[in-house]
């Protein structure tokens, strides 16, 4: 019952583990489960790429139309003309800056009161 090859001991049949009997139905209804699957994922992946594109070129519309706003007004400056949305920006940072100072000035003065009361 034994054989001999190469000087090892050689016993008949094969190993290793023995594959199972797998029932060939299950074995394609379980394949096909996961095709679906597998689209089901392609699908959501392109859609997320799909929205990630379009919200990158919505954004870069939106600088490109700022680019320009801009070289429009640097257009205009060259000119010796001051464009209204610049001196709106200036006034309003002035503003902005005076309106921090009085806060600041009301805070010190809240805290200067809270402090000399016991």
């Amino acid at each position: 019952p034994f054989q001999v090859v190469g000087g090892k001991v050689k016993k008949p049949g094969k190993r290793g583990r023995k594959p199972a009997k797998i029932d060939l139905k299950a074995k394609l209804e379980r394949s096909r489960q996961s095709a679906r699957e597998c689209r089901a994922r392609k699908k959501l992946r392109y859609q997320y790429l799909e929205e990630l594109v379009s919200s990158r070129e919505r954004a870069i519309c939106a600088l490109r139309e700022e680019l320009e706003m801009y070289k429009q007004w640097c257009m205009a400056m060259d000119q010796g003309k001051i464009p209204s949305e610049i001196k709106a920006l200036l006034t309003g940072e002035e503003q902005g800056k005076a309106q921090q100072n009085s806060v600041k000035l009301a805070k010190a003065g809240k805290t200067e009161a809270n402090s000399s009361n016991p």
